[in-house]
């Protein structure tokens, strides 16, 4: 399909309260109308509460992320804590409408919050197929690193989770649109929003960018449930006119 509808859910997250935050994504899903994606912020039914309890890849939070993706017929993405073979790991779901499960463990763990201290640090990048658009999902901290981010997948949408704070939220606002450009790809970044358990403000600035690094959406500091429309006709436009990707450096990541 040559379009794609993204839709954004910027949200407040009770502290690791899963149960309560599902019920609550219940209601923001209501206001959701026809769409092809969805995206929740990283660990959405915990906050950013690491030795929060882990589930398995058969828990309540999974499977309710099947259900919606079922219900509203749309890819569903967004992170939890998962604890697989004694190891925990801050694992991006995508629940596909057939039911089928891809998933991506965040790579670049937030020693300044010593998430290594209790996440094990995942090893292979994701990139996975839907409607004819392939799609890129990493978590927060990886926005940092655009050597893990670069465009060697030939992915269309580059999507971004989060839990980032206000006091470095001029970094997300401009880093965005940076892996945009470079990339010649479509950025979304989905944040939080309010304040959690530890004094830590967060004011959303969730985002969607176009691959010439233009603003198409950016919320404010409210939760807000936003859908846009994206075009594959355009993504080509640009990557003809500036064919920048064929002249990219080949490596490899260890």
């Amino acid at each position: 399909m040559t379009e794609l509808n993204i839709t954004l859910v910027q949200s407040y997250l009770e502290w690791e309260q899963p149960k309560a935050n599902r019920l609550h994504f219940n209601q923001l899903f209501q206001t959701v109308g026809k769409t092809d994606v969805i995206v929740l912020p990283e660990l959405f039914t915990t906050a950013f509460c690491l030795n929060a309890k882990a589930e398995s890849m058969s828990g309540e939070s999974i499977q309710w992320m099947r259900e919606h993706s079922k219900e509203k017929e749309a890819l569903v993405i967004g992170s939890i804590l998962v604890e697989e073979n004694s190891s925990t790991y801050n694992r991006l779901i995508c629940a596909f409408p057939n039911g089928s499960l891809q998933h991506y463990d965040k790579r670049h763990l937030f020693d300044i919050m010593n998430e290594s201290d209790y996440i094990n640090k995942g090893e292979k990048r994701l990139t996975l197929e839907y409607k004819g658009w392939n799609i890129c999902p990493l978590i927060c901290y990886d926005l940092r690193f655009p050597v893990y981010s670069r465009n060697n997948d030939h992915y269309d949408v580059l999507i971004y989770i989060a839990n980032w704070p206000v006091k470095r939220i001029e970094h997300w606002n401009k880093l965005l649109v940076a892996r945009a450009i470079e990339n010649q790809s479509y950025v979304v970044g989905v944040n939080r929003v309010g304040e959690d358990i530890n004094g830590i403000n967060y004011n959303g600035q969730s985002a969607l960018i176009d691959a010439n690094g233009h603003i198409i959406y950016i919320g404010g500091e409210n939760e807000d449930v936003k859908t846009v429309v994206i075009s594959k006709d355009d993504l080509q436009s640009v990557r003809s006119k500036l064919p920048f990707l064929k002249d990219a450096d080949v490596f490899t990541i260890h």
